[in-house]
């Protein structure tokens, strides 16, 4: 919509009248086009009740900032379950902090540049293309600007110094963390941590030089699903809670999530597990819990920037159903980065070994891999048989043997969970955006036995507590088992020789 001068100036009058510019809910309210036909709030008649209590907060906080000599700073920090709509807050508050405060300038960061660029800057792109006023902004793929047109007015009619007067996406590093800080407003600072979770000290400690100046206007926002029981955003609800306004929201009482999903979970799960306190109900992790990777390795996996490991092998991982409910799976894994996770339910032998046998013959000669990895307890071993007799560079792989290169583990098993443990805690590989994957990997627990040896919690077990097979997760597992690939040190496992033929690698059980 192309505006007059007058509209203009009407726009520019409601929009920074003290009912909404002072009140984000109001904001957000006149800003987008609620309940409107033909767009897409056309069913939505506002923000949801959580997103509306926290716009309120910054009311009262610009009203108590009013009445005092100093003024203060917000902080909040939301650890949430999935799915709640933390996005579409984020952008509103950009939005609303870009056309009040002019000048102002805002950081948004998160763990990794995918994150910042298809979710969280996809989402502000989405309701700036709403905003009554988006005319007023440029944005990039990293950055929102005024308009050369709407600058030149600022500078020339408000006397506003723009040269911070921008919102930037702006990864963290570690390796740095001065760089993150060295920015300043008089006009108006806001810091968003999406994820924030995954942010190291470091960060948290460098950021508060980002709020060095006393101006009214300072907000620090942290939003993360809570995925550790330590670390700074975990402080925010505990040892540093005085500093902090703290919400915890549970998926399941926020108006228009999938309840459906959240109740299989917690079936599927257990209501005290992992996935179920983090993913659901927006709680953290147990001080004592056992689980082998914490949800915060496996979630920050997803969708990562990594350089492809080319001169890596492809290997494939297939953990073959032993029980009835159970579905066999399949992993492809080629060095930092697996590529796909597939379920087979309901196949027989044959009927599995067949569809392994045409996705092997669909590959081109780069595709196909240097070693299927197979359990072989159960109907594992019947399935390396049969893929052996096709050619194919199938190993067996019997998990409940002793540990290959590490004594303090009870088997093969649990030494192949800790190592995929191991190549997450890395962070430089990266996992499909597959939730059955991520809840599998957090799944299962693990204990001591009296020897002193470390035990993962077994399938028959888990499904004791109601919890499904970890399949996909298996399928991954048994990639770590490989001696083609160099992660791990290069050991080899079960004093296998990768310089020996195909045929003479296959190792028959029975």
């Amino acid at each position: 919509m192309k505006y007059s001068p007058q509209q203009e100036q009407e726009l520019m009058t409601e929009l920074w009248s003290p009912m909404v510019k002072d009140n984000p809910y109001n904001f957000v309210k006149y800003c987008f086009p609620w309940g409107q036909k033909d767009t897409p709030l056309e069913d939505f008649d506002g923000p949801r009740q959580w997103q509306e209590k926290i716009l309120r907060e910054i009311t009262t906080h610009i009203q108590r900032n009013e009445r005092v000599d100093m003024p203060e700073m917000f902080r909040l920090a939301v650890a949430s379950g999935r799915g709640i709509g933390k996005s579409a807050l984020v952008a509103w508050l950009i939005i609303w902090m870009l056309s009040t405060r002019l000048g102002s300038t805002i950081i948004v960061t998160a763990n990794t540049e995918q994150q910042l660029r298809s979710r969280t800057w996809a989402e502000l792109g989405k309701w700036l293309t709403l905003a009554i006023n988006s005319h007023w902004f440029t944005k990039t793929a990293t950055a929102i600007k005024p308009a050369a047109w709407f600058e030149e007015a600022l500078i020339r009619d408000l006397k506003i110094d723009t040269g911070y007067y921008y919102a930037q996406a702006q990864l963290w590093s570690e390796e740095n963390p001065d760089a993150f800080a060295g920015i300043h407003s008089n006009y108006g600072v806001c810091l968003i941590m999406d994820e924030a979770s995954g942010i190291p000290a470091p960060i948290y400690s460098v950021s508060e030089g980002f709020f060095s100046e006393p101006t009214t206007d300072r907000y620090w926002f942290c939003f993360s699903n809570p995925r550790r029981n330590t670390g700074p955003f975990y402080d925010c609800f505990h040892s540093n809670r005085s500093f902090w306004k703290n919400e915890q929201i549970d998926s399941r009482t926020v108006e228009g999530t999938d309840k459906e999903l959240f109740q299989r979970m917690l079936e599927q799960y257990g209501e005290d597990s992992t996935v179920a306190r983090v993913e659901v109900m927006g709680e953290f992790p147990r001080a004592d819990d056992d689980t082998v990777i914490p949800m915060e390795l496996v979630r920050a996996a997803i969708d990562r920037d990594v350089a492809l490991t080319a001169s890596e092998p492809i290997l494939w991982g297939l953990d073959v159903a032993r029980f009835g409910g159970d579905s066999s799976a399949l992993c492809v894994r080629q060095g930092n980065t697996v590529f796909e996770i597939t379920n087979f339910q309901s196949m027989d032998l044959m009927q599995l070994c067949g569809v392994v046998k045409n996705k092997y013959d669909d590959c081109t000669a780069m595709e196909r891999p240097q070693e299927i990895l197979v359990d072989v307890i159960g109907l594992g071993a019947g399935v390396v048989d049969r893929l052996a007799e096709q050619n194919l560079p199938v190993r067996g792989v019997n998990v409940a043997e002793a540990p290959a290169t590490k004594k303090n583990y009870l088997n093969l098993r649990a030494e192949l969970w800790f190592k995929v443990k191991d190549w997450l805690a890395q962070r430089d590989c990266r996992l499909p955006n597959d939730d059955e994957l991520v809840s599998e990997l957090a799944a299962p627990s693990y204990k001591y036995t009296s020897t002193g040896k470390i035990k993962i919690e077994s399938k028959e077990e888990m499904k004791k507590r109601g919890i499904k097979s970890p399949d996909k997760a298996d399928a991954l597992a048994l990639t770590m088992a490989s001696t083609a690939a160099s992660f791990g040190g290069g050991e080899s496992f079960m004093g296998y020789n990768f310089r020996k033929p195909v045929k003479s690698r296959i190792i028959r059980v029975g």
